[in-house]
């Protein structure tokens, strides 16, 4: 874990004083009297040239790939944000960021806060921020790089981030790993090799929504070699897909894997239904009660299966891609 203290942070002005001049004291361009050889140029997924530190120490990734990727590489960072519909850090990273305080939610996090940190580099990526002038903002406390634009590949933005953080070779063999978890499973799988898979949301206001290829999980059973239904199986127009529950058929395929924000162990991989599954287990009650439902293929088959949906229905990296892996290996392997 990295320390927190740094001689930087005493030369801050307080938090409060900060805010107040809209943090343009904190400095968000490199410091010129550093030596070259400490620092470096890239160009991030947006296309800007950054300096950064050659291997920055304090680093707050903003977004969950980013969180997920920092994590993966081994790197504690000194915050991060709450994941997407939740009020903590993802559910299925808490174990790995016990440690790391949130700076408020996705997208919005505190100034302040973000400011007294004094980070060295900042991560984020275009499914957390849409709003410029908070990226300007962020700017001006320190480097911002954006990791991708949308989040549809998870397995390049994971690569920038390694390189990013001065991890290349460590990142190459973090996906090695993946790949190789990949091929096992696949070569497990057997008969059920060939069955169709949906990924279902059903969202707090009692409404479903499924994902088409472009994000984590589903190409993460694009790399399994499980086949969608239709209308998952392309890429999608965005995040999710709403589904009416006049249409609820849309839903089915031989199995459901059913998320809802806020749903899964604290534990990296569990499928054990805890109290993070709250959520999954009353979105499924809430499912049960809506007309057509029992109707389809998965619900009568007894095929449908909880999950957590801070990995699976949500934006995620290397770490939510593992745990997808983990939990198709543990309801279809033979």
């Amino acid at each position: 874990m990295f320390s927190v203290a740094r001689p930087r942070i005493a030369a801050l002005a307080t938090a409060a004083s900060l805010f107040a001049l809209g943090i343009a004291s904190c400095g968000g361009s490199p410091d010129a009297s550093r030596d070259d050889s400490g620092q470096r140029t890239i160009t991030d997924a947006t296309g800007a040239k950054v300096t950064i530190p050659a291997n920055p120490k304090r680093v707050l990734p903003l977004s969950e790939p980013t969180l997920d990727a920092t994590l993966a590489l081994g790197i504690t960072p000194v915050a991060t944000t709450a994941g997407r519909g939740q009020n903590a850090i993802p559910a299925y990273l808490r174990r790995r960021a016990e440690d790391v305080t949130s700076v408020g939610g996705l997208g919005a996090p505190n100034l302040e806060q973000v400011a007294t940190l004094a980070p060295d580099v900042i991560l984020l990526d275009g499914t957390a921020f849409q709003d410029a002038a908070v990226v300007d903002k962020l700017r001006r406390i320190a480097p911002v790089v954006s990791t991708s634009k949308d989040g549809t590949d998870w397995r390049a933005a994971f690569t920038t981030t390694a390189e990013v953080l001065g991890r290349g070779d460590a990142g190459a063999k973090v996906l090695e790993q993946y790949d190789t978890r990949v091929r096992d499973t696949k070569a497990k799988l057997g008969a059920t090799g060939g069955a169709s898979v949906s990924i279902v949301r059903w969202s707090g206001i009692g409404l479903p929504a499924v994902f088409g290829q472009e994000l984590c999980a589903g190409r993460v059973l694009t790399d399994l070699g499980l086949r969608r239904p239709a209308g998952q199986d392309e890429l999608g127009p965005g995040h999710s897909i709403p589904v009416s529950l006049e249409e609820i058929e849309r839903l089915d395929a031989d199995w459901i894997f059913f998320g809802a924000l806020g749903a899964g162990s604290a534990e990296a991989g569990s499928v054990d239904l805890t109290a993070d599954a709250a959520s999954a287990k009353g979105a499924i009650a809430t499912a049960r009660d809506t007309p057509g439902w029992n109707r389809l293929g998965a619900v009568k088959a007894g095929h449908v299966v909880p999950v957590d949906g801070s990995a699976w229905t949500s934006a995620g990296g290397v770490l939510a891609a593992n745990v997808i892996v983990d939990d198709v290996a543990r309801t279809l392997a033979s």
